[in-house]
Order: C-alpha cells, then structure tokens, then sequence
C-alpha cells in the first residue's frame, strides 16, 4: 500500500482527524532526534485492530510530519504479526530495496515478524546497512484512547535528556556493583564491573545508530547478580504487558531467577518462561537476569505498555531472557522487561539521585 491509499484508508476509519491532529509535534523527532535530510525514510506500519489503533496513527503522524518537511518518504504496511509469523513480502521487498544509510521507522501493534533471509534481527539488518532506525513496538497492547500518553513521552527536552543519560553512562560504566532498594521490599546487588552501559536517549544521528521511541532510559546486561526484586509497575509476558495488582517477587541467585512468586500476573510469567524453556534450543538460558535498566524520561507515565512504563522516571526494570544484542552473553529467544517504582540505587555503596 502507496502512501495515499493509506491517508484514503486513514480517513475511511475515521482516524485521519487524530493524526492531523497530532503530526505537526512529529517533526521535532525528524529534525532533532534523526537530523533527517535527503535521504531515503522507509516507515513500516501495520492497520492494528478495531479499538487499537495507535500504530497506523502514528504511522500517519510521521507520514505527514514528513511530507510537510519535505522529505522523501515511503510507506510499507501490513496486518498485526507476533514474533512467530513471517513479515508480508511488501515489508521484506521494501526493506531490501533501500539504499544504504536510509532511515527506517517502525510502528507496530506487535513485532514486526520474521524477515526471512534479511536475518533474524531488524535491528542487526538496520546496523549491517547503516540505516538510523527507530522502534515503536506492542502498541496493540493499549487503546486507541490512550495514544496521547504514547506520543507525550516522545515531546521531551531531548537537549536536557542526553545530558542526564551521559551522566548516568559515565556513572556506570566506570563502577562494579549497583545495589537497588524499595520500600516494596527490592533488595538487589548487580556486578557490573566491565558492563558497558546503553544511553537511549533518543539521538541517532550517526549510521547504524538507533533505538525505542519514546526514548529514555540507560541499561547494561549485568555479569552476575542476585537478592530479590518486587515488580510493583508492569510486567510483560508473552501475551502482553500487565499492570500489576499483586506485586511479582522474582528470586535471583547466580544471576538466575530461581522463584517467581504473587498473583495471577507472577502465574503468567511462570507460564511464559516454561513455554519458552520448551521450545528453546538451549532451555537453560531462558531465566538469566539479563538486564539492569533505569527510566530517565519525565514525560512518560505508567501505561501498561513497556516501552513507555521502562522509560518513565522514578522507576528501574530488570528483565529475563536474552541480552546478546546490547553486549551482554546470553543469546535466547526472548526478551520479558519487568518494571518496578521508586528505586532507591546505590553505586559503589553510594546513594545516587537521578537524574544526576
């Protein structure tokens, strides 16, 4: 589907008044976050569903923004895809057909599906290429109604917010234990001696650079970890994000969870893990403590979708699974972040405040 069969689709849905609406604020992530120019933007959507339609909106919000700036745009479009589906051929042909240091933005109700012989990964495709990408993913997760709390996040001082990510980097990357606190009753110590932290905050100027949208937050894949940690925000499983009712006490030793514990949200992400123990090839990486992460955006409030609830600040997240992509050791098939709020962190026995 062409650009304006998709505004004529848009405006069938009575969805075209939300993005006018809404895309003139899109152009400070063209012009501040990507300084895109002349070359070529490839925005990969989908249609999402009947009450979850946030992804073709904002899809149409960057489609409009960037027709009002003047860039050279192109729309590739699908239907909904899990992670176990393969990508429509018009996503995969697209993608192919890009010249090198494109820019790619993709905005989808869930993942983007497999790409075939493009790699399994679409950020590995975007680095190899050295296109600057940006990734909106599981919108389906929300209501339509609450598009507004997806787009605030990404309205941010992005000035002031690299200047708090470097100082938290820098913090980071030159310490070797990070200890986490909660009222709730978190109590965790991280080795992260020779971890290399991640700034997501939200500028990708250079080639092969890139990452979530809305921005906000630094994290590193721990080398060891372990005490106990309450997930009181949002968890994500393999079905979706929940926002907790009854708090998850997740159990580490050797950086391994070893119990999950609470409600029906700690039952859905016991289940999630078995699942993915049986389908993995290597079922003993699956429950690695694979992430430390700390939220840094201002403007992002809890949702119940993780790529807003990880980057609001005054909370921290960990996740399980793999971390092989951002420099850690543990390659496997997923990926679940869970959040918790009003972390109390301690680098090197010393209390620090965050921003910094």
């Amino acid at each position: 589907m062409d650009v304006s069969k998709f505004i004529d689709w848009l405006k069938a849905e009575g969805l075209f008044s939300i993005v006018e609406e809404y895309h003139k604020s899109f152009s400070k992530i063209f012009e501040k976050c990507l300084a895109a120019k002349d070359e070529h933007i490839l925005i990969i959507g989908d249609f999402g569903y009947p009450t979850r339609r946030i992804a073709p909106i904002v899809a149409g919000c960057y489609i409009m923004s960037a027709k009002e700036l003047g860039l050279n745009v192109s729309l590739a479009v699908q239907e909904p895809k899990t992670i176990n589906e393969t990508a429509d051929e018009e996503i995969i042909s697209k993608m192919l057909s890009l010249p090198e240091k494109s820019v790619m933005i993709q905005v989808q109700s869930g993942k983007i599906g497999s790409l075939k012989h493009l790699g399994k990964s679409f950020r590995r495709f975007c680095k190899d290429n050295k296109h600057r990408f940006i990734s909106t993913l599981s919108l389906g997760d929300v209501d339509t109604y609450l598009l507004k709390r997806v787009i605030l996040p990404m309205m941010v001082d992005y000035d002031e917010m690299k200047e708090n990510h470097m100082n938290l980097k820098k913090m980071l990357d030159n310490a070797k234990e990070v200890r986490i606190t909660t009222k709730a009753g978190t109590d965790i110590i991280f080795d992260i001696c020779g971890a290399e932290s991640i700034s997501n905050d939200g500028i990708y100027h250079d080639a092969s650079t890139g990452g979530n949208m809305p921005a906000g937050e630094v994290y590193l894949p721990p080398k060891n970890s372990k005490g106990k940690v309450v997930i009181d925000v949002s968890s994500k499983n393999a079905y979706s994000t929940v926002v907790i009712e009854k708090p998850i006490v997740l159990e580490i030793k050797d950086g391994r969870v070893i119990s999950i514990s609470g409600g029906e949200e700690a039952e859905l992400l016991e289940k999630s893990l078995r699942a993915a123990e049986d389908k993995a090839k290597y079922p003993e990486r699956i429950r690695i403590l694979a992430e430390l992460g700390i939220g840094l955006n201002p403007k992002a409030k809890i949702l119940g979708l993780t790529i807003v609830d990880e980057k609001c600040l005054g909370t921290a997240h960990v996740a399980i699974g793999s971390n092989y992509w951002f420099g850690g050791a543990n390659k496997t098939i997923i990926h679940f972040d869970q959040v918790f709020k009003q972390p109390r962190i301690f680098v090197d026995g010393e209390r620090i405040r965050v921003p910094l």
